[in-house]
């Protein structure tokens, strides 16, 4: 199924465009606009197409309370309430102005996953070029019909969404206006198993849903990511740090700058591999044809001489017939004498 490209900040997105690799800052900044600074800077260096945001804070998000259903149990954050989680992971609203101005004199795209409307209206007032919503926010329909009326393209990642729930977030969105939508392939581990992605699922969705699917990509290394160009991802998210080791809420599960450029350069090789269905001698095998097997004459033979077994081999290079000919010759008559090592032709032997 062919499914039309989307466009984001002028750079088409779709399987007949390299794939779309978007760095995702997340709580990586640490508290610092420097740092977001110098990873809107390395991500364009490194060659990504996009820098993602995340627009909330701790109150649109969640509640202040203790009691059990609020507490994060095992895993990285182990020990804290969700409001703690995410009061030290928000970046600050007013951050994203000059972060945005940033990133534009650099040259790279740059958009965010809004958490509430308020954060929707934010990032409208700075020409968010398109949305993103998370996995978690796949299912809050209201949310996603308010920033499909924006007009924007949209990605939906998909973590822990059943299909029903993809179809009502797809639909959602394009009832309420969006006629540019992609989804992500996406498990909401962190950091997730290679074994759980389960790929093969990429087409299925793009049959299934009709629209553009990529992957966002919370595995520890960039192995999956490549995988998935091959069955059809047109975009690739991976979260996006400095340095693993400053203990940043989301740093051990993000790539670090030469990774980046790692997976920027290998997904675009992965996307020129995969091609289109094609049985055509290539360019690069073309000089290669002639080394191929073909049939020779194994002895001299003379003028009206029967071939006999063994006379003619089937030997690399490749001037003389087809090996598939080689009974079709025993029997047939030289019609003049050639040495051995001379191609089989059939037009140096009797027809009958």
């Amino acid at each position: 199924m062919k499914i039309a490209p989307i466009q984001i900040a002028g750079r088409y997105i779709g399987e007949d465009y390299q794939p779309y690799v978007v760095a995702e800052m997340s709580a990586n900044h640490n508290g610092s606009i420097d740092r977001a600074m110098r990873i809107i800077e390395e991500a364009h260096r490194a060659g990504a197409h996009a820098v993602k945001l995340q627009t909330y804070t701790a109150d649109t998000i969640t509640m202040n309370l203790r009691n059990e259903e609020f507490m994060i149990r095992g895993g990285l954050w182990d020990g804290k309430n969700l409001y703690e989680l995410y009061k030290a992971a928000a970046m600050p609203w007013d951050w994203h102005k000059p972060l945005f101005d940033f990133a534009h004199e650099l040259g790279i795209a740059i958009f965010s996953s809004p958490f509430d409307f308020t954060a929707v209206d934010l990032l409208e007032s700075l020409d968010a070029p398109a949305y993103k919503i998370a996995s978690f926010e796949a299912i809050d329909l209201p949310l996603i019909k308010y920033v499909a009326q924006t007009g924007k393209p949209m990605i939906i990642s998909t973590g822990m969404a059943n299909q029903d729930e993809i179809k009502e977030a797809i639909e959602a969105a394009r009832k309420a206006g969006c006629k540019e939508l992609a989804i992500l392939r996406c498990v909401s581990g962190y950091p997730a198993p290679p074994a759980d992605y389960n790929l093969l699922t990429i087409p299925d969705m793009k049959e299934r849903f009709a629209v553009n699917v990529g992957l966002s990509d919370h595995t520890m290394d960039n192995v999956t990511a490549i995988a998935s160009v091959s069955l059809g991802a047109c975009i690739i998210e991976k979260h996006f740090t400095l340095d693993r080791n400053e203990g940043g809420t989301d740093d051990s599960f993000s790539l670090e700058p030469p990774d980046l450029r790692k997976l920027c350069d290998d997904s675009k090789v992965a996307w020129e591999a995969r091609g289109a269905v094609n049985y055509k001698n290539k360019s690069s095998e073309k000089d290669n044809i002639k080394y191929r097997r073909s049939l020779y004459l194994a002895q001299d033979i003379d003028a009206g001489e029967l071939v006999q077994p063994g006379m003619i081999r089937s030997i690399r290079p490749g001037f003389g017939e087809a090996p598939k000919y080689l009974e079709y010759f025993i029997g047939k008559r030289a019609i003049m004498p050639m040495k051995a090592g001379t191609p089989v032709k059939f037009e140096n032997f009797s027809k009958d």
